[in-house]
C-alpha cells in the first residue's frame, strides 16, 4: 500500500510530508523534486507569494546513495516567510488584533471554527490553505519518479479559464509538457492562452478571481489496474476522490464523463477491435477506464476548478463575536490558480496510478516489480 501523509501550516515554520510504501531500489533526484515543486508555482495570476516562497528542500530519511530503502521517505518543505509571521502565529506574541473574526465565505474559516471550537480564523486557516499543496506535490514527484522506472508518465494542460476555452483538441504528449510550462496559463492552444490572459487580467482588475477546467493525461498505464468487484476499488473512483480532494476542485471526470451524458449509447462508448493481434480501441470516451479497471494505455481525468474565494474586494460575512455583517478579511491571494492546480492534479494522480501498480504487482523491491509487470503484459499479449 502506499499512503501519504501532510503536516504543516501555511505560514509555520513548515510543511512535511511522509510517504510510505515506496520499494526499494527508485532512483531518487531531489533536484527533480525542487523542479516539481517550482512548477507548482507557475502561471499568470498568482499571488506576490509564489515569487518570494523558494519552497527549500530538505530530504530526511527512506533514502540513501540516490535510491529507495524500502522505507518511510520524509521530506520538509522550509517556509522562508516564517520569520515575518512568527509573532501572529505564537500565542505569546499574538495581541488580540491579530485575532480572524470574519470568516470568508468559500473558505473552511466558518465551518472549522463551528466544528473545533474555535474563536480564531486563523486557527483554521492555516492548515486549510491551499499551501498544503506544496507538500502532496513533493509526494507525488516520489510517485513520478517510480513510475518513469514502469514506463507510466503524466503531463497536464489547461482546457478552460473563465468563459475561454482551448479550441483545438490536440492532445498533448508527454514530450510537450515543456512547451505547456513554458505558456503563461499552461495552456496547450496559444491562441486560447491569449483570451485566458485577457480574462484573468480583467478580473484581476477587477479585484476578483476566474476558475477554470485542467486535464491529466496519464500515458503508458497498464491493464488491469482498479477493480470492478468492489465500489471502494473502483479506479475510477479512486482518482475521483484524489482529485476531488485538491482545494478549490468543485468537479471531476473521467474521459468524456459530462458531455457523453449528452449522447445516446451508440454515440459515447470506445468499441473494441482486434488487429495486428491485440484488442485496440479507435475512440478514447471512456478516459482509460471500464467498470472501474484502466483499460491499459492513456488514462484521462479533468477537473473543474472554482473561482477563488478570497478576494481584493472582499465578500460580505458576518463577524462571529458581533454578529453585525462586515466584509470578509483578506489575505494575499490569487486572482487565478488554476494553471497550478494541474500540476497538482498529475501529483494526485501520479500517487494513485503508483498505488494501483504498487497493489497489483507488489514487492519490495523495484526490480521484482517490473518482472511482475512483464509477466502480467506477456500473459495478456499471448491471449
Amino acid at each position: 500500500m502506499l499512503r501519504f501523509l501532510t503536516a504543516g501550516e501555511s505560514h509555520g515554520p513548515a510543511l512535511s510530508v511522509i510517504l510510505e510504501g515506496m520499494p526499494s531500489g527508485v532512483p531518487i533526484h531531489t533536484k527533480f523534486i525542487a523542479d516539481e515543486l517550482a512548477r507548482r508555482r507557475l502561471g499568470f495570476g498568482r499571488g506576490p507569494r509564489m515569487k518570494i516562497e523558494q519552497d527549500s528542500l530538505e530530504l530526511l530519511s527512506g533514502v540513501r546513495f540516490g535510491l529507495t530503502l524500502g522505507s518511510p521517505i520524509s521530506l520538509v518543505i522550509r517556509n522562508s516567510e516564517w520569520s515575518k509571521w512568527e509573532r501572529v502565529m505564537s500565542p505569546e506574541g499574538s495581541p488580540a488584533g491579530n485575532v480572524l473574526t470574519e470568516p470568508r465565505p468559500g473558505h473552511a474559516d466558518l465551518v472549522g471554527m463551528q466544528k473545533y471550537d474555535f474563536d480564531d480564523a486563523r486557527n483554521v486557516l492555516e492548515r486549510s490553505s491551499a499551501r498544503e499543496t506544496a507538500a502532496r506535490t513533493a509526494a507525488g514527484a516520489l510517485a513520478k519518479l517510480f513510475l518513469s522506472q514502469v514506463g507510466v508518465s503524466l503531463v497536464s494542460h489547461v482546457v478552460s479559464i473563465g468563459t475561454a476555452e482551448a479550441g483545438s483538441d490536440a492532445r498533448p504528449g508527454p514530450g510537450d509538457l515543456e512547451a505547456i510550462d513554458a505558456s503563461q496559463v499552461r495552456c496547450f492552444d496559444p491562441e486560447a492562452e491569449v483570451a485566458m490572459v485577457e480574462q484573468i487580467e480583467a478580473a484581476a482588475a477587477a479585484g476578483d478571481s476566474l476558475g477554470g477546467v485542467f486535464e491529466v493525461i496519464a500515458y503508458g498505464v497498464p491493464t488491469g489496474l482498479g477493480s470492478y468487484v468492489h465500489w471502494d476499488r473502483k479506479l475510477d473512483g479512486r482518482l475521483a476522490q484524489a482529485v476531488m480532494s485538491i482545494h478549490a476542485i468543485k468537479g471531476v471526470e473521467v474521459g468524456d464523463g459530462f458531455a457523453n451524458a449528452r449522447l445516446r449509447g451508440s454515440q459515447a462508448h470506445d468499441e473494441i477491435f482486434y488487429e495486428g493481434g491485440r484488442f485496440v480501441r479507435t475512440t478514447d470516451r471512456a478516459g482509460g477506464t471500464e467498470g472501474g479497471v484502466s483499460m491499459g494505455g492513456t488514462l484521462r481525468v479533468r477537473a473543474a476548478m472554482k473561482p477563488l474565494s478570497t478576494l481584493k474586494r472582499p465578500l460580505r460575512t458576518v463577524d462571529i463575536n458581533t454578529k453585525e455583517a462586515v466584509t470578509a478579511f483578506k489575505e494575499r491571494t490569487d486572482s487565478c490558480a488554476v494553471p497550478a492546480a494541474g500540476v497538482v492534479g498529475e501529483a494526485m494522480v501520479a500517487l494513485v496510478i503508483a498505488g494501483e501498480i504498487l497493489e497489483k504487482f507488489g514487492s519490495d523491491n523495484l526490480a521484482d516489480i517490473k518482472a511482475a509487470m512483464d509477466a502480467y503484459q506477456a500473459r495478456i499479449d499471448a491471449r
